[in-house]
């Protein structure tokens, strides 16, 4: 078995090479929505470490959002672009397909903690091994993946046995790296919920209900999308559907997140003008 994946040429990655309509604006929003990401999370990090004021617990998850979110959108997005710039699918090599799925795993898994750990941080303020595995399954001798990335679940429906306790494994994965800290930030944001509901101010409900919302939208996206992308069964699945699912929490929420959790921020918005400034004044 072990022979059998070492001769393996290469995965080839379809890529989004069967809509060719749709590779020309596909090739743009990706790469708009990446350049908005780096911009983003770039500006945190660089606030978050150069102004004192952000120096509280729940700048440094943010600080460590951004970085997980960088290298997050790094690890999918440039070869996505490449593909798209051709009408024809690409090679990846069996031991990078490996590697960015490892990758994909660990910055993924990192994210769905690190939102669970900041969403208890706006209440208190208020109020890998499953990827290793899969490549010792044998694969035919021309493995064609029907996505832009080396995702967990294409990957194993391209494998010849073992595929079902494999699935199985995954859906569990699912259950305990997304819904529990899904459910964990929903309790919390339960909380929030009966915190603003308890204030007597109608403008400060509206103030943090306002944030709270848009938090949640973001919340919503990254680990809806991904739950429905993993513990869908392979009978209910569609190919096109899952790479425009896969879309979202690879390349939209990560564009979104520096927009909804800090520039938002009337404190970061301030630590922002405040560096302008010191670098607009300094001879």
């Amino acid at each position: 078995m072990a022979k059998e994946n070492q001769t393996l040429p290469e995965f080839l990655l379809l890529g989004f090479s069967d809509l060719r309509a749709l590779q020309c604006p596909l090739f743009w929003g990706v790469l708009l929505a990446y350049l908005a990401a780096l911009l983003g999370n770039c500006l945190i990090i660089l606030l978050t470490r150069a102004s004192p004021t952000l120096h509280s617990p729940m700048y440094f998850f943010l600080h460590h959002l951004s970085l997980v979110e960088l290298l997050y959108t790094t690890d999918v997005v440039p070869r996505t672009l490449g593909d798209l710039a051709f009408p024809h699918p690409h090679a990846i090599s069996f031991w990078g397909c490996a590697a960015q799925m490892y990758v994909f795993i660990v910055l993924g898994i990192s994210e769905c903690c690190l939102l669970t750990a900041m969403a208890y941080d706006r209440y208190a303020a208020i109020s890998t091994t499953h990827s290793s595995l899969i490549f010792t399954l044998p694969f035919p001798s021309h493995p064609v993946i029907p996505h832009f990335l080396c995702d967990i679940l294409p990957v194993l429906r391209l494998a010849s046995a073992g595929k079902h306790r494999s699935e199985v494994s995954v859906m569990m994965a699912t259950v305990v790296f997304i819904m529990v800290p899904f459910s964990l930030i929903v309790t919390s944001y339960a909380r929030i919920l009966s915190a603003i509901l308890a204030m007597a101010s109608t403008l400060s409900r509206r103030k943090v209900f306002s944030t709270c919302s848009s938090h949640l939208l973001v919340v919503f996206l990254f680990f809806g999308t991904a739950s429905i992308t993993y513990i869908r069964p392979r009978a209910g699945s569609s190919v096109t559907r899952d790479r425009i699912l896969s879309l979202f929490y690879t390349v939209i929420t990560p564009m979104l997140n520096p927009i909804i959790y800090t520039l938002r921020n009337k404190e970061v918005t301030k630590a922002l003008w405040h560096m302008v400034k010191r670098q607009v004044s300094s001879p």
